[in-house]
């Protein structure tokens, strides 16, 4: 997402009063903010049916029903959109020329250029780019997935017919992955999480060949070693390589390739994230029963935290990582082998800055009040909402998108205000 152009100029900007709209309306949803901070959105309910208002202004649209209001990376509004008992996407207010029995799970590519979404049409599925059909559609799919690019598409999909409770067709493997609307040759039990590479150009994901069995396929090919469990690969930026989580013996290590690199030590391991550059490996692991910490190149943290780690993030030069971390029933981050000291109701996921110096987080003070925190610091003022930060290309200042008093603000801060 290319923030250069964005205004970063210091100080509160005002953009709309969030129940604003200049429509007739009988209620409004909760709102919905562009990356920028430059538009809020909320879907009307009017007596005509549904319409969606930018800044208090309305599409002037009346659809039979709207819901999934999401904006683009590049900040274009889309909503899934029902008109006639028929389904599309509607962008910026335009309708794709194409209606299907039912569309859903929106998805864009990483600068926003590209729009993805998953269909149903006449009892079969599969996927839509820029609002044209890609491929063939199938009896079941899930598992929907957008390369980062924006060019290419996967999906989980049922390749072979089967009755209601026919155990021994399901067996036999009935599913595969369909990259771009066509479908692997491989058929498996069951596949989950189809990934891209970074470039785009390959494809792993989960399988099962049998009801006990579990590995990771590659572009249409498993890998020889089975295992009684693993979870989502990923791709290493640098060399192409597949690692993914697998268990043994009833521990989990790591396999590059299907060969085991990190020895199955851990009673969980799983989110594991390469640095841009591919040297560094951080994970999420369990090296005690119900502890939690993260491992970077297969050496532990020391600081545990007895209840949950999850949204583990790796900053842009890969020297650091950070994830939201659990203590009962309070949140704060851990990152750098250490915890904030200040403890949330709530915390979302961490956003290192571009240079890698600073973390920031949105945060849920007691009473639903939510901030965004840096550093440990939080900000001088409470929200009744707020999105998640956004860092200056200088990692100087941090971009507040938040409702306060009814009114949706635009607040660009200094990090060091905090």
């Amino acid at each position: 997402m290319d923030t250069s152009n964005w205004d970063w100029e210091k100080g509160v900007k005002v953009i709309s009063k969030i129940n604003d709209c200049d429509a007739e309306t009988e209620w409004l949803t909760e709102p919905y903010a562009s990356p920028d901070g430059e538009r809020v959105a909320v879907l009307a309910k009017t007596e005509e049916g549904f319409d969606v208002c930018v800044n208090g202004k309305a599409w002037g649209q009346a659809f039979d029903n709207a819901w999934y209001p999401r904006f683009s990376p590049d900040g274009r509004l889309t909503c899934v959109v029902s008109t006639d008992m028929e389904w599309t996407l509607a962008v910026d207010g335009e309708l794709w020329p194409e209606t299907y029995g039912y569309i859903w799970n929106t998805l864009f590519s990483e600068k926003g250029d590209v729009i993805a979404a998953a269909i149903q049409q006449d009892g079969r599925y599969g996927m839509v780019l820029n609002g044209e059909q890609v491929g063939e559609l199938y009896e079941t799919a899930s598992e929907f997935t957008l390369s980062a690019d924006g060019k290419r598409t996967a999906t989980v999909g049922q390749v072979k017919s089967m009755d209601a409770a026919d155990i021994f067709t399901y067996q036999q493997g009935c599913y595969s992955v369909a990259v771009d609307g066509q479908a692997w040759d491989i058929k498996v039990v069951n596949a989950w999480t189809p990934t891209f590479s970074a470039d785009g150009s390959r494809v792993a994901a989960q399988m099962r060949s049998s009801l006990y069995d579990y590995s990771i396929i590659v572009d249409g090919k498993p890998w020889s070693k089975i295992f009684p469990m693993v979870w989502d690969p990923c791709f290493n930026p640098k060399t192409g390589s597949v690692v993914a989580p697998v268990r043994m013996a009833g521990k989990w290590g790591l396999a590059e390739n299907e060969q085991v690199i990190w020895d199955p030590v851990y009673f969980q391991l799983w989110e594991q994230k390469y640095s841009p550059d591919g040297d560094n490996l951080y994970a999420i692991c369990a090296p005690q029963y119900g502890r939690w910490t993260i491992v970077h190149n297969n050496n532990t943290w020391t600081i545990l935290v007895n209840t949950m780690l999850a949204d583990l993030t790796v900053s842009p030069d890969g020297q650091r990582a950070a994830a939201a971390a659990k203590e009962k029933d309070k949140w704060t981050i851990m990152a750098d082998d250490a915890l904030w000291p200040q403890w949330y109701d709530m915390v979302w996921t961490p956003v290192f800055s571009p240079d890698s110096k600073h973390i920031a987080a949105k945060v849920e003070k007691p009473g639903k009040r939510r901030t965004i925190a840096i550093d440990g610091k939080h900000y001088k003022e409470d929200f009744t909402h707020c999105w998640e930060p956004v860092f200056s290309p200088d990692s100087q200042k941090v971009l507040i998108r938040a409702v306060q008093g009814g009114k949706f603000k635009r607040i660009v801060a200094k990090v060091n205000e905090f």
